[in-house]
C-alpha cells in the first residue's frame, strides 16, 4: 500500500464493537448462538410472538446505552476528519458508537437499535427507551404498529443504491469486524475487485469467510489494529 488515496469505502461489523461490550452474532459465543434468529429477527417471528422480539430488542437497547466507543470507533472518526477525499463508512451494525465516536459520513445498510418505525404511517422516530404493543405511535398514535427500525433477515438492507455508487469509485475498500458470511456486504468486495483499481484490506479479529479475496489482511484486536492501519493511510503509505 504504497499510495495517496482519493476515495475511501469502510464497512464496519459487529466485530469493530465487540470490545465496546457489544456482542458478536457468528462468533462461537454470538448471539445466534443463544437466540434462535428465525424468531427475533425476521418479520414472520414478530407477527408470531412481538413480545418475544420487543423483549430481544429492548434488552439490545438498554446494552447499548450503557456501551461506549472504542479505540478504532474513534481512529475511523479521525480517518474521516483528516482525509481530504471521498470518504464513506457503511456499517452493518445497528449502534451508534460510529456517531458518538464522531463520524457523520456514514451509512446504517442495517437500520438504527435507537430509533423505532411505526408500520401504519411508516414513521421512524429516535427511541431510547422500551418499548411494547401499547406503546402509541407518537405521530399516528396507532398502538401496536411501532417495530425497532432494523433491517430483519428477509427484509432489504437500507441505501443500497449510495453504497454501491461509492463501491464503483473507491479506490481503498477496508472492511473491519465482519464474519464475511452475510449477504450482500459480504459481497462488497468481490463487487470492488470487479473494477480492478481499489486496493481491499480486511482488517479483523480472525479470518473472515472472503479472506481471500482481500490483497491485504491484518488481523487482532480492532482497538489495535484499526488506530495503527488509520495512521498508515493518514501517513500516505
Amino acid at each position: 500500500m504504497q499510495k495517496r488515496f482519493r476515495s475511501i469505502v469502510v464497512l464496519t461489523g459487529a466485530g469493530i464493537s465487540a470490545e465496546s461490550g457489544l456482542g458478536t452474532f457468528r462468533d462461537k459465543d454470538g448471539l445466534w448462538t443463544k437466540y434462535d434468529l428465525q424468531e427475533v429477527a425476521t418479520p414472520e417471528g414478530f407477527a408470531r410472538n412481538p413480545v418475544l422480539v420487543h423483549d430481544f430488542y429492548n434488552a439490545r437497547r438498554k446494552n447499548l446505552v450503557e456501551a461506549t466507543p472504542n479505540a478504532a470507533h474513534y481512529a475511523l472518526a479521525e480517518l474521516e476528519r483528516r482525509f481530504d477525499g471521498q470518504f464513506l463508512l457503511v456499517t452493518q451494525n445497528v449502534d451508534d458508537l460510529h456517531e458518538r465516536a464522531g463520524s457523520t459520513r456514514l451509512l446504517h445498510m442495517h437500520g438504527e437499535l435507537l430509533k423505532i418505525r411505526c408500520e401504519s404511517c411508516d414513521s421512524v422516530r429516535v427511541w431510547r427507551g422500551d418499548l411494547d404493543l401499547a406503546t402509541a405511535c407518537p405521530d399516528c398514535g396507532t398502538s401496536g404498529g411501532l417495530r425497532p427500525h432494523v433491517v430483519w433477515f428477509g427484509e432489504m438492507p437500507l441505501y443500497m443504491d449510495d453504497i454501491a455508487a461509492a463501491l464503483d469509485t473507491c479506490d481503498l475498500f477496508v472492511s473491519i469486524g465482519t464474519s464475511g458470511q452475510v449477504y450482500p456486504a459480504a459481497g462488497f468486495v468481490a463487487e470492488v475487485r470487479r473494477g480492478g483499481l481499489a486496493h481491499t484490506v480486511e482488517l479483523n479479529l480472525d479470518p473472515s469467510d472472503g479472506f481471500s479475496l482481500f490483497a491485504e489482511k491484518i488481523y487482532g484486536p480492532a482497538t489495535e489494529v484499526v488506530p495503527a492501519f488509520v495512521t498508515r493511510v493518514l501517513a500516505g503509505g
